[in-house]
């Protein structure tokens, strides 16, 4: 099944400044020219330009970030300045964001004058490049990751992220409420924000303005954290299985025994759908922990629908033969 009701959302560039703000404090990120924050980065892949510091341009991916480590650097410092600033004014033959410089390696401030003038941002960490273009990769990844935004509530049961969905008005907050009453996290309640980080992992959090508030009909605006404190809370989880909460209708298209297993597809990626009838008096709070340990149980390799199916199997099998064992056996002596 394909939810339809949601749009994949995609950033297809960020500012260098926004780059920088969000990451000066984690590497250490130190601005050398206070020009080109504005410049966008449109690609989530880092490049080295050393082979462009050397002449050869064919390949150059001058519109992704450019990090230069030892390497690099080195290479700029075996030349006389006069043919430092030859190499180095190479890349600004192309529209390049932004340059970043690894291992704090110091670079001439003619060099720095040229990138100036060209509007194009220096800076400077002290991390290796092997750590710093971690760092980097990381947040480009995430930020250039697909998302979508979906109308539910989001819950981290027994440690399984259970993602709420249904029409306005089923009950989706009032069963989340009573998950956290009963001591699960909140990850978010009316919009939840599903990022796809890696193959086949979709990591589900709230907006920055909603956060961990939620609407309960009747009652208002509550502050989860507040009531119910810190551990009542989280900011982001897996998503691992969707709940589909239905009115009960006798002729719905419900699973009895749970061997055809359902999916959600969000973002390319198969998700586990399970749709769920509710009426007045039905425990649906005590079916979703139900449904959060049956996942665990999968997870270790045991299935109780394929085990009750194998068990019935062989019942089948024994009463085929002539002397077929009892259905029940009861204890010796024990007649309560």
């Amino acid at each position: 099944m394909k939810l339809e009701s949601i749009k994949e959302v995609r950033k297809h560039n960020i500012q260098v400044g926004f780059l920088f703000e969000a990451l000066k404090n984690r590497i250490k990120l130190e601005a050398l020219t206070n020009v080109g924050f504005e410049n966008l980065i449109r690609d989530k892949n880092i490049h080295r330009p050393g082979l462009a510091l050397a002449g050869y341009v064919a390949l150059f991916t001058y519109d992704r970030l450019q990090v230069c480590g030892n390497t690099e650097m080195r290479y700029l410092k075996s030349m006389p300045l006069e043919e430092r600033i030859r190499a180095f004014s190479t890349l600004f033959k192309f529209n390049i964001p932004c340059i970043i410089v690894t291992n704090d390696n110091t670079i001439d401030p003619e060099l720095v004058q040229i990138a100036a003038d060209h509007n194009v941002p220096v800076m400077r960490t002290p991390f290796e490049t092997t750590k710093a273009v971690y760092f980097l990769s990381d947040f480009l990844d995430d930020q250039f990751s697909p998302q979508v935004s979906i109308h539910g509530s989001f819950v981290d049961v027994y440690g399984i992220g259970v993602l709420f969905i249904g029409r306005s008005g089923i009950g989706k907050s009032e069963i989340t409420l009573d998950l956290i009453e009963r001591g699960h996290r909140l990850v978010s309640d009316d919009v939840v924000t599903i990022t796809r980080k890696g193959e086949g992992i979709l990591i589900g959090a709230g907006t920055d303005l909603v956060k961990h508030f939620m609407e309960i009909r009747g009652l208002g605006i509550i502050d989860v954290q507040n009531i119910f404190g810190v551990r009542a809370i989280r900011f982001q989880k897996r998503v691992e299985v969707v709940v589909e909460l239905m009115e009960w209708d006798s002729k719905g298209d419900f699973t009895r025994t749970g061997l055809d297993q359902q999916t959600l597809k969000i973002l390319d990626v198969d998700i586990p759908h399970i749709k769920l009838p509710i009426f007045p008096g039905k425990n649906i709070t005590v079916i979703a922990e139900v449904i959060a340990l049956d996942y665990l149980l999968k997870h270790y390799g045991y299935d109780s629908a394929k085990e009750f199916s194998h068990k019935l199997e062989n019942v089948i099998a024994q009463k085929s033969k002539k002397n077929a064992k009892r259905a029940i056996d009861y204890f010796e002596h024990d007649f309560e």
